[in-house]
């Protein structure tokens, strides 16, 4: 058994539900940094719903920022890959209103 397998079987008896493997990422701030990257997190959970994990907020956060910067002759598959990632947590409503206004404008 590999060891996200193990961490998956883990997560898995103990929360009785199947997730994703997971890998604990780490990062050097600095001091100064520090408030920017919380601020910049709790905005995004504001936005996303405050039951989201900050692991959630920051993976949207550099969903945001790849999305953005791939619109000039960027990489059109990390823009398509991002935009989908955004509309999978629209509410259904603004799901159906992105589809139309998205069809309208293609024909």
């Amino acid at each position: 058994m590999t060891t996200n397998q193990f961490k998956v079987e883990i997560e898995k008896a103990l929360t009785g539900q199947e997730t994703e493997p997971w890998e604990i990422v780490y990062f050097k701030l600095y001091e100064s940094q520090i408030p920017v990257v919380d601020r910049a997190i709790e905005t995004a959970a504001l936005m996303l719903g405050s039951d989201r994990s900050r692991g959630y907020c920051l993976e949207m956060i550099c969903a945001y920022f790849l999305a953005g910067a791939n619109l000039d002759n960027g990489d059109p598959e990390m823009l398509r890959f991002s935009m989908t990632r955004f509309f999978k947590f629209l509410p259904g409503e603004q799901r159906q209103a992105f589809l139309a206004q998205a069809t309208q404008k293609a024909s």
